[in-house]
């Protein structure tokens, strides 16, 4: 006990400052996990959550049975592999190629643009988006295919296409956060280890290979696990907005997320929204957990916990 006082002696201005962490962490993560059981309970918004009547599982139901289940998880699952491999792959190169830029200001320019497009709404990528692919309008129809002299494409009404614009898009905007996080980490690489490899004659590519990957490989793990724990999630804006919720495109942009909202619209079913929230964060858990004991019994130091 007496060592406890005299550490909130000697550090309180310390613990003063963590109180407003933990109250927005208390208030924002935790408060909201007693919302949990209104996917087991038949909500009713005149009798409250505890009024509401128990329904068991019931509420996870229509995320199986639904003839639409199959393609909004395959999509859902598809969809974020290949964001998570292929941003991971783009970003780390992006951060490489950034290092080998001498200049200081030529280095801060680049870093710029290419983190703009993360910083910018969904909504704002939604009419970008339009203003390139619009069927009357758009800049690929006027400018570029007119150029070649190809017919104009109904891009709005033409599912094959979609795949590689929603990879192109995701991939454009979330580039400038994870390159900036790969980044941070090579300027954090000790230079001796650069210098030694030089001494014994290694080519820029081999001190990429042998000094530059290596040191990225704890961050690689750690933002894979990371967003491992999303993959059953999906961000809303580039599946229902940046295809203006296009009927035609349904079979190639409906994610988990974007059926529980158009449910939600039609049917004001809370319990199904709430159940499909729970089986993502469960889903999500298990597979973070599963991908870090494998980390940790390969290479121990490498896994987030």
């Amino acid at each position: 006990m007496k060592n406890v006082r005299k550490k909130l002696k000697r550090f309180w201005p310390l613990y003063l400052m963590f109180v407003p962490g933990v109250i927005y962490l208390f208030i924002n993560c935790y408060i909201p996990m007693f919302g949990i059981q209104i996917a087991f309970r038949q909500y009713n918004a005149r009798d409250g959550i505890y009024g509401s009547p128990w329904c068991g599982f019931k509420n996870f139901e229509f995320l199986f049975r639904t003839k639409d289940a199959f393609v909004m998880i395959r999509n859902t699952l598809l969809y974020n592999l290949v964001f998570i491999g292929l941003g991971t792959i783009l970003a780390v190169a992006v951060a490489i190629i950034l290092n080998e830029v001498h200049s200081k200001k030529a280095k801060q320019l680049y870093q710029t643009v290419i983190l703009i497009p993360y910083l910018i709404s969904m909504v704002i990528v939604s009419y970008l988006a339009f203003a390139f692919l619009s069927s009357s309008n758009g800049y690929i129809n006027n400018s570029l295919l007119a150029a070649f002299g190809a017919k104009p494409i109904d891009w709005y009404n033409s599912p094959k296409y979609w795949p590689v614009i929603l990879v192109v898009i995701n991939i454009w905007k979330g580039l400038g956060y994870n390159m900036i996080l790969y980044y941070a980490t090579i300027c954090g690489i000790d230079h001796t280890l650069y210098e030694a490899a030089v001494v014994d004659g290694a080519s820029r590519w081999q001190q990429i290979k042998n000094v530059t990957l290596p040191g990225l490989k704890s961050t690689i793990i750690i933002l894979t696990l990371m967003a491992l724990g999303g993959i059953f999630r999906s961000d809303f804006g580039l599946f229902y907005q940046v295809p203006q919720n296009s009927g035609p495109l349904i079979s190639v942009t409906q994610t988990i997320d974007t059926y529980v909202y158009r449910g939600l619209m039609q049917t004001n079913n809370i319990g199904m929204s709430s159940a499909a929230g729970v089986y993502q964060s469960v889903v999500g858990f298990i597979l973070v957990v599963t991908a870090n004991f494998i980390v940790r019994k390969v290479d121990n130091e490498s896994s987030l916990f």
